[in-house]
This record gives C-alpha cells, sequence and structure tokens, in this order.
C-alpha cells in the first residue's frame, strides 16, 4: 500500500497565504518537464474503469504517471516510488510548503 502526503501550509504563521490555489500551481507546473494538468484522473483495474473528477498535476515518471492532486488547498501525492520522494519535496520547497502524512 502506497503512503500518501499532503504539501499544505496550514502549519504555517498566519501572515503567509495559507491555502495553495490551482492559480499558482499551474503556474508552477507549467515551469516544469514531465508535468501536464488534468481535471480527470482515470484509473484502470483489473475488473473496472474509474474517473475521479478534480485538479490534477501528472508526473511522468519512467512508464507511469504519478498524480499530485490539488484538493482544498493542499496538494497531495502517494508515494508509489522513491523517486517521488525527492520531487515532492522539491514541489513542496518551490511552493513554501510543509510536508505531512495523511
Amino acid at each position: 500500500m502506497n503512503q500518501r502526503f499532503r504539501i499544505t501550509r496550514s502549519m504555517q504563521e498566519q501572515n503567509v497565504e495559507q491555502s495553495i490555489t490551482l492559480e499558482e500551481c499551474k503556474e508552477y507546473f507549467a515551469s516544469q518537464p514531465d508535468f501536464a494538468y488534468a481535471q480527470v484522473l482515470t484509473v484502470t483495474g483489473t475488473e473496472s474503469t474509474m474517473s475521479i473528477d478534480g485538479d490534477f498535476f501528472m508526473w511522468k515518471l519512467d512508464n507511469m504517471e504519478v498524480p499530485f492532486r490539488l484538493y482544498s488547498g493542499d496538494l497531495y501525492v502517494a508515494i508509489s516510488s522513491e523517486a517521488v520522494v525527492p520531487k515532492m519535496i522539491e514541489i513542496a520547497t518551490a511552493l513554501q510548503a510543509d510536508i505531512v502524512e495523511g
């Protein structure tokens, strides 16, 4: 099972903009190689396909895509590969946010 992490500013002092906005994510991820924005994440299993609506920034990593999902002012990612950890830290640093598990 994958560990899920949240990139958030909720733990910071009030003088910093608390929510991570869609606009700032679009601006940041547009400048990053191997990222694409999607409003639907499609998950295909062995017996079914599920579509999830939302704001997803899809990172192309080798032969898979890793979704970073913006939800309620935080960015979520599941660690499906060790390569995701440094990318998550890079993104949190760029957005001036913290990383928490959950």
